[in-house]
C-alpha cells in the first residue's frame, strides 16, 4: 500500500470552534506582598461585547469535513476556495482519491503542481495515482523527484520501495525500505496518513509483505513481522525454508508464534 501526504486538517476544527477568553490582569505586587495595595480588577466584557468570530473559510470547512470522511462534501467546500492555492488543489485531490476517483484526483494534483511544481508532497500523491494504475515507472519517477526535494521523508522512500517491489526489483526495493527505516524506525506502523491500497497481483503482494516483514524486524516490531510473513507464505511468495535461511529473520527464532508459523507451513 502507498500513503498519501495530507495536510493537517484538525486545526481547522479548532478554528471553527474557538472561543476567545480574556486573561486576568497580572500585577507587580499582590495583596500578600503589600496589604495596603488593592489591585483593580479589569472588568470582563459582557457577552454582548465579545467580538464575533470570523466565519471559517471554505478550506477550513473542507478540512473539517475531511476529518469526518465526508469527502464529497469536502470537495464542494474546496471548490469555493481560492483557485490559485496549491494546498486547496492538493486536498481536493486527496478527497477524490479516497473516493477512488483517480482521474479527478490526478487532475487536481497536476493543477497544484502547475502552481507549485516543487512540492514533494504533491509529487508523492501523484505517484500514488500511478501506483494504483500499475504505471510503476511513472510512479517511481514521481517519487524520485519528490525525494530530491525532500530527502528526509521516510514516507516517500517507503512508497518508492513499495513501487520497486511491485516491479520485482526486490534488492533495490529492500535498500530503499532500509533508508526509510533509518529516517523513521516506526514508518511501517505509522497510520497517521491515508493509505491507498495497490490493486497488485498475489505475487506482488507477497513480495511487499515479505519485505515489510524485514522492515518490521529491523524496527523491533516482531509480532507485526510474523503477521507479514504469514501473508507472504499464504500468497506463495516465500517458503519456511527460505525464511529460515534469511539472516534478517534470525531475531524471530525462538518466538513461539514464529516457530508455530513455520511448523504449520512445513510439509509433513
Amino acid at each position: 500500500m502507498c500513503r498519501l501526504y495530507p495536510h493537517r486538517w484538525l486545526p481547522a476544527l479548532a478554528v471553527c470552534a474557538a472561543v476567545a477568553l480574556a486573561s486576568p490582569a497580572l500585577f507587580a505586587q499582590t495583596p500578600a506582598q503589600n496589604p495596603a495595595a488593592v489591585p483593580a480588577v479589569t472588568p470582563q466584557p459582557q457577552p454582548s461585547e465579545v467580538a464575533p468570530q470570523p466565519a471559517p473559510t471554505p478550506e477550513q470547512v473542507g478540512d473539517a469535513l475531511m476529518t469526518h470522511q465526508r469527502y464529497q462534501a469536502a470537495i464542494e467546500a474546496y471548490k469555493k476556495g481560492p483557485r490559485d492555492s496549491p494546498d486547496v488543489w492538493n486536498k481536493m485531490g486527496i478527497a477524490y482519491q479516497l473516493m477512488f476517483n483517480m482521474e479527478d484526483a490526478s487532475r487536481c494534483y497536476r493543477a497544484s503542481l502547475k502552481i507549485d511544481p516543487k512540492s514533494p508532497h504533491v509529487l508523492n500523491n501523484l505517484g500514488t495515482i500511478f501506483d494504483s494504475l500499475k504505471q510503476y515507472g511513472e510512479a517511481e519517477r514521481m517519487y524520485r523527484k519528490a525525494i530530491k526535494l525532500d530527502p528526509d521523508s521516510a514516507l516517500i522512500y517507503k512508497n518508492l520501495g513499495t513501487t520497486l517491489l511491485a516491479q520485482h526489483k526486490y534488492k533495490k526495493g529492500w535498500e530503499v525500505y532500509k533508508t526509510a527505516l533509518a529516517l523513521d524506525p516506526h514508518i511501517f506502523q505509522n497510520n497517521a496518513s491515508p493509505r491507498v491500497e495497490n490493486p497488485a497481483t498475489v505475487q506482488e503482494r507477497g513480495a511487499m509483505n515479505y519485505y515489510m516483514a524485514k522492515g518490521c524486524v529491523r524496527a523491533g516490531m516482531n509480532d507485526r513481522a510474523i503477521e507479514y510473513l504469514r501473508m507472504a507464505l499464504n500468497e506463495g511468495f516465500t517458503s519456511p525454508k527460505k525464511i529460515v535461511a534469511d539472516s534478517e529473520f534470525a531475531a524471530l527464532r525462538g518466538i513461539p508464534a514464529f516457530d508455530q508459523l513455520l511448523a504449520a507451513q512445513s510439509p509433513q
